[in-house]
């Protein structure tokens, strides 16, 4: 018996879907489809800037990198799937498939979580102590906190599916959502699933105790600082370097807390897959938008960036 077997000997499961409605299945997959470009071209184009331009090579930078490369795996784990879905209509995924979308998608939204958790502290950093602002976030420091995000992300993804998948499936293999979420499969096992859901609360809420703890912890010092700033101007330049952190924090963090942190008796499938669609496709899509719409810097580069393409275009011709 392998890892991914479990006694009910299932081999394979059926999604649901977002909707049944033939007539909305191309609309989806068009929709869908511009979402997911403009996930990959928006958070992969943020991590191209930042390595271009020096100016972009700051702590604050490097953990933004890294964000937009966790959304690109983070949207992939799960809207390919979907898209293909909506264009063939199969909706079968095989077990170990099930398994590992589960993992990459659980595994790098902890990661985010803690990721998120880092940039507070680094904004809390610039804006309380910006006289060692240098000396406290030095490369070795922000690599030991990326490393270590992916590390707790890694670990806990492999914990809950291992609980998840040793669980047996007698009842049904048909999910009622468009990806292998936990809930809505362990809905589907006729074993007790006590253990799992005190695991998954447990390392749930551990995390966003943890995470939310130093980012409302950064946030309140940093609100501090700002109102013992007599300068408006000083006042308006600390909040600027925080409104996109925190915009993307509200957005992350509300969700989650609504999907997995409500008890069970509360949860509706139909609510909980909307909720999805936001967390897994939506949320990828709006943090480059979020961080380049807001931030002088990256409009700035971006531009610096675009005049370079338009000059060597203009050389080739």
């Amino acid at each position: 018996m392998t890892l991914m077997e479990n006694i009910s000997e299932v081999t394979e499961f059926i999604l649901v879907g977002l909707t049944d409605a033939l007539e909305l299945q191309v609309p989806l997959f068009l929709i869908f489809t511009l979402i997911y470009l403009i996930t990959l071209f928006g958070n992969l184009g943020m991590t191209i800037l930042i390595l271009l331009d020096s100016r972009l090579r700051t702590p604050m930078y490097f953990f933004l990198s890294n964000l937009s490369l966790v959304d690109c795996v983070y949207a992939s784990a799960v809207t390919p799937k979907l898209m293909v879905g909506f264009l063939t209509g199969d909706e079968i995924i095989s077990y170990n498939a099930c398994a590992a979308q589960m993992f990459f998608f659980v595994a790098f939204a902890i990661i985010e979580s803690f990721l998120l958790a880092s940039m507070a502290f680094d904004r809390h950093t610039a804006v309380c102590k910006p006289l060692h602002y240098t000396t406290t976030m030095t490369s070795t420091i922000c690599a030991l906190l990326v490393t270590s995000s992916y590390i707790c992300g890694l670990l806990q993804s492999s914990i809950i599916v291992a609980f998840t998948f040793h669980l047996s499936f007698c009842h049904s293999i048909v999910i009622n959502d468009f990806f292998c979420d936990i809930l809505p499969l362990m809905a589907l096992s006729c074993s007790d699933i006590y253990t799992n859901q005190i695991v998954l609360f447990t390392l749930a809420a551990c995390n966003a105790f943890f995470t939310l703890l130093v980012i409302l912890n950064s946030y309140l010092f940093i609100f501090i600082a700002i109102l013992r700033m007599h300068s408006a101007e000083g006042q308006k330049k600390a909040f600027a370097t925080c409104a996109s952190h925190l915009t993307t924090v509200s957005i992350f963090y509300g969700t989650i807390i609504f999907m997995y942190l409500q008890p069970s008796s509360s949860h509706s499938m139909d609510t909980d897959k909307m909720a999805s669609v936001f967390y897994t496709t939506i949320i990828p899509m709006l943090n480059p938008l979020v961080y380049s719409l807001r931030n002088k810097e990256v409009k700035s580069a971006f531009k610096k960036v675009a005049e370079k393409v338009k000059t060597s275009l203009s050389l080739a011709e």
